[in-house]
């Protein structure tokens, strides 16, 4: 039987160790390489070809969301799957939207990581059952945000740059980060600004 192969990505060193032991327990999957940003993540996605990419949201340089659109796009063989704290509707719309087979949240049972990883790796969906209960809610009666609304209005750059100013970093440090020139990440801040 071939195992699972699963790359990890979390900003948290011991919770990738965490997780890496509780997948290298399971019988059917193995863990083939870890991240702590979604960048790297990315970057590990096209090299290694993982039959699961398992993202946290909350990264660093490129969160959870973009990078797993950008492994979507880029490693159609990957299969994503969103392991979060959070549990609201937005969240799990914008994972799915952005090509995520699954959405597991961090206070799920360990048999629930299973059912997911087996899920994605076979081409079918699998979302936390206390998260479909918020999902359901939301199509029932969608939640108008100005704030949700505009953060969807930008490009799939433009929110990474965001984020990257968000963390702190300078220009200079934004455009090596994105392999971009400054002045591209000066005409990004003005449109974010005009937005």
């Amino acid at each position: 039987m071939n195992k699972i192969k699963v790359l990890l990505a979390d900003d948290h060193e011991i919770v990738r160790g965490g997780l890496r032991a509780l997948i290298d327990a399971m019988p059917d999957a193995q863990g083939v390489a870890e991240a702590g940003n979604g960048a790297d993540a990315v970057a590990l996605a096209r090299k290694l070809q993982p039959d699961v990419a398992l993202l946290d949201i909350a990264m660093p340089q490129l969160n959870g969301i973009e990078a797993a659109g950008r492994i979507a796009a880029e490693c159609p063989q990957t299969r994503v799957v969103i392991l979060s704290m959070h549990t609201s509707a937005p969240y799990v719309t914008a994972a799915v939207r952005a090509g995520a087979l699954g959405y597991v949240i961090k206070e799920a049972a360990v048999e629930e990581l299973g059912q997911a990883l087996r899920a994605a790796a076979q081409g079918r969906s699998w979302i936390s059952q206390s998260v479909a209960g918020h999902l359901l809610q939301e199509l029932r009666n969608p939640s108008e945000g100005g704030a949700k609304a505009a953060w969807q209005a930008l490009s799939s750059r433009q929110r990474e740059v965001l984020q990257l100013i968000a963390e702190g970093h300078s220009t200079k440090a934004i455009a090596e980060l994105m392999h971009i020139s400054p002045k591209t990440v000066e005409t990004h801040r003005a449109e974010l600004m005009r937005r």
